[in-house]
């Protein structure tokens, strides 16, 4: 009851010290919904970017149980990490790798491309942080789905891409999208690698949870706005998704 209470206590505690009878003038502020369309925008590309990349490496990972241990723990570690990684880490290091002096970041400057400190910072961090979401919902709904349906597609002649395309995104829908929209919850709930990689620039890369962050300082009643409205979408998220939340969990 006590661990229950650590975890309950303090939103409880959000709840109550709401402004409830000012949210209405906060919600209509221009930095609020500035930044509350920037997040929806940013957290919604990222979202199709990980799908994008996310799924293929989720049929990936489900394939690697006939590798090699070393190799299938690297990859699985690989996919891993940034769920148990500081995001402020992986911010460094995707401004390490894209930033003006870094390994790739200084050869795109030359062509004219400059990434960090942009929107598209934003949809990188935030992808790089909740991708992993959505790759283990996904792999987690290819082991529990019925393969024979793939096997019999194959011996009547369909391609590799067919047999994905038709057969496999179909059987897998369930977990794919609840995958997305825990990538969702995670990309517009992402502070640290996004403030790190992307900085805090208005209607730039200045995404709900960094308003949020700076308004405590000088506007507490419009962070606790703010947090509300974060706190709304993951407890729907959650309730929504029930006992398919959990990464791997069919």
């Amino acid at each position: 009851m006590i661990g229950l209470a650590l975890l309950v206590l303090p939103l409880l505690g959000l709840i109550l010290r709401a402004p409830w009878g000012q949210l209405g003038e906060l919600f209509v502020r221009q930095e609020v919904l500035q930044a509350l369309g920037l997040s929806l925008l940013t957290a919604t590309l990222s979202t199709g970017l990980s799908l994008v990349l996310g799924i293929p490496l989720a049929v990936l990972l489900s394939h690697s149980v006939h590798w090699k241990v070393l190799p299938r723990r690297l990859l699985r570690a690989a996919i891993t990490i940034p769920l148990v990684l500081p995001p402020v880490v992986g911010g460094i290091a995707l401004l390490l790798l894209l930033g003006r002096r870094g390994i790739l970041g200084q050869w795109l400057t030359q062509v004219g491309i400059t990434i960090p400190f942009t929107t598209g910072a934003v949809v990188l961090a935030q992808t790089f942080v909740a991708m992993p979401f959505l790759v283990f919902a996904v792999e987690g709904a290819l082991r529990s789905a019925d393969r024979r349906s793939e096997l019999a597609a194959a011996s009547l002649g369909a391609s590799p891409w067919q047999i994905f395309r038709l057969v496999t995104v179909p059987l897998t829908a369930p977990g794919i999208a609840a995958g997305a929209v825990l990538c969702f919850a995670r990309a517009l709930g992402e502070f640290g690698a996004t403030i790190t990689f992307a900085g805090s620039f208005p209607g730039v890369t200045r995404t709900l949870p960094i308003a949020s962050y700076l308004a405590m300082n000088s506007d507490p009643d419009t962070a606790i706005a703010l947090a509300l409205v974060l706190l709304a979408v993951s407890l729907g998220v959650l309730l929504a998704l029930r006992d398919r939340w959990l990464p791997g969990t069919a």
